[in-house]
């Protein structure tokens, strides 16, 4: 029997840990009704990755206490003061701390699609460490959400496991596609020759992978493994680029552990056995990623110094994202049989910045070590730096930087290697 969403959220009192359902799930009901009880709850802790949509809850810090694993948009601004705090972690080991009790959660708020007539619901587009944060909650409070794609995989959880329903019917959040411009198409350009026919691709959101993706076209026989995906594919998989038969694990299947896009992409992953949403411990583990061959990863980054060492969680001492799972697939790709471990940056900012530095920025956060890096791309061409000296890789990397920079990251150079 379901309830209003007004009295499931009553359920969390004052010292409880709440967990929000990541990505596309975030149930926006239930977070606006747990921020109208502000006034009368005190330390609480919300714990959560990346989440679509509003998030007030973050500038209630008398009530709330926020702790990010990975820092979205939505608290990017809060996240950069002491209320809020954020925990350095690979995705593949976010669902083990949930599990193991090391992040008790007293309350997981979730988005479901409506039972099925066995009574199952489905998580939808976001398995990712959700389904290990619901199964250690010792109260499930659900949003039950038409709109919420049903999807085959791990993210299935019976109505007699759910403590409080709630029906609301609300939109899934989209992502608006934003048109490319020259700098990434010719990044995507770039990466697409380094992408083998056969290859199992890893990729995340925005218009670098989508400018991949649309260079793609004329590929033959490319697999998906990738914590995450977007509109992007669709094309390919139409095309018929996309088949996963030259996988070795889940060869033709699609596997992911969240989706975030267009309503277009929520109908592609609802009800197609196709495509496997799993949990994050699972999709990001090096030793099942790095079954497939040819894994090819394409990462982000905010800056690389002149040695190799990637900052992308963070601009100096300011979070600006989290770990994530690069590490996790930049390792599995290194050693997939012909994998292609691949970080991605813009050679400058939109200020006509450096985005390759002779040193990184104080308290820059590196996620992917020199010890780690293979390939940088910027639009001016691609270098792998895998078994390179320190001298090679700065002149490397000098090569593909902004033309505007090079002059002075080669004094920097000199002046570091004296």
């Amino acid at each position: 029997m379901s309830i209003s969403s007004e009295s499931a959220v009553k359920h969390i009192k004052s010292g409880d840990s709440v967990f929000i359902h990541s990505a596309a799930g975030a149930p926006q009901r239930l977070i606006q009704q747990l921020y109208n009880r502000r006034d009368e709850l005190r330390d609480v802790t919300i714990y959560q990755i990346h989440t679509e949509g509003a998030a007030p809850y973050a500038d209630a810090v008398d009530s709330f206490k926020v702790i990010s694993l990975f820092v979205g948009p939505n608290i990017r601004k809060s996240a950069q003061h002491v209320q809020a705090n954020f925990i350095p972690v690979f995705l593949s080991e976010i669902p083990r701390l949930f599990t193991s009790g090391t992040l008790p959660i007293d309350v997981a708020l979730i988005s479901v699609s409506p039972p099925d007539n066995h009574g199952y619901c489905s998580l939808g587009p976001s398995i990712d460490v959700s389904l290990a944060a619901t199964v250690s909650a010792k109260k499930v409070i659900a949003q039950v959400n038409h709109h919420v794609p049903r999807t085959h995989g791990d993210g299935l959880i019976h109505v007699g496991k759910i403590d409080y329903l709630v029906k609301c019917d609300e939109a899934m959040p989209e992502i608006a596609s934003v048109e490319l411009n020259k700098t990434e198409i010719a990044i995507g350009k770039n990466i697409s020759e380094l992408v083998e026919d056969g290859a199992t691709l890893q990729m995340g959101i925005g218009n670098i992978p989508n400018a991949v993706l649309a260079s793609l076209g004329n590929h033959k026989h490319l697999g998906i493994h990738t914590e995450m995906f977007s509109d992007g594919i669709l094309p390919l998989v139409e095309k018929g680029v996309i088949t996963g038969e030259k996988k070795k694990n889940h060869p033709g299947k699609i596997i992911s552990s969240f989706v975030m896009g267009s309503r277009l992409v929520y109908d592609f992953i609802d009800d197609n056995p196709l495509v496997n949403m799993l949990s994050s411990e699972y999709v990001n583990n090096t030793r099942v990623i790095c079954k497939n061959p040819k894994v090819t990863a394409i990462n982000s980054a905010i800056e690389v110094d002149l040695t190799g060492q990637v900052c992308a969680d963070s601009i100096g001492h300011r979070i600006y994202s989290g770990v994530g799972g690069q590490m996790d697939f930049i390792r599995g790709a290194s050693l997939s049989e012909g994998g292609k471990p691949i970080i991605a940056l813009p050679a400058s900012t939109k200020n006509g910045q450096s985005k390759i530095v002779a040193t990184l920025k104080p308290g820059a956060g590196v996620v992917t070590t020199r010890a780690h890096v293979h390939y940088i791309v910027t639009e001016f061409g691609a270098v792998n730096l895998y078994g390179k000296t320190l001298e090679e890789r700065a002149k490397l990397l000098i090569g593909i930087a902004h033309p505007d920079h090079r002059e002075a990251l080669e004094k920097a150079a000199c002046e570091i290697q004296r």
